[in-house]
């Protein structure tokens, strides 16, 4: 398969292909006119590195991952720990987007969003008291 094959395939922009190639997470075939060849394994390969990623793991884990899924005697464990800390990530993202959302709610629910110059929100941004 041409990048363009691969791409339509493994649903990856031929750029983010040509990243992953550049940073080493695939190692496409080149023919001797220098294009890449890719196999069904690197279609594989892609298509796990764009699910790692749609489920927001780094380059780096997606790095480690991939080392544990070519590696057939690996732990689960191993696997698990990565995917454990890795939540544990998002659940804090989540608390602090919640906090930003009940924030301005708050702020948003202060304002009277009339034609006076007074306004909550401008006062919380600027660290003003709102007493």
């Amino acid at each position: 398969m041409n990048i363009g094959d691969v791409s339509t395939r493994s649903g990856l922009s031929a750029k983010t292909i040509r990243y992953y190639e550049d940073i080493g997470l695939i190692k496409p075939h080149r023919s001797e006119n220098g294009y890449r060849c890719f196999a069904e394994a690197d279609l594989h390969k892609l298509a796990f590195l764009g699910r790692a990623r749609a489920l927001g793991f780094t380059i780096e884990d997606c790095r480690m991952l991939m080392a544990l899924y070519e590696d057939e005697s690996r732990a689960s464990g191993d696997v698990k720990q990565l995917a454990q800390e890795h939540l544990s990530k998002i659940e804090t993202k989540i608390a602090d987007l919640q906090a930003m959302r009940d924030t301005l709610t708050e702020l948003v629910h202060c304002c009277a969003g009339d034609n006076r110059p007074d306004c909550p929100i401008l006062k919380d941004l600027s660290g003003q008291c709102s007493d």
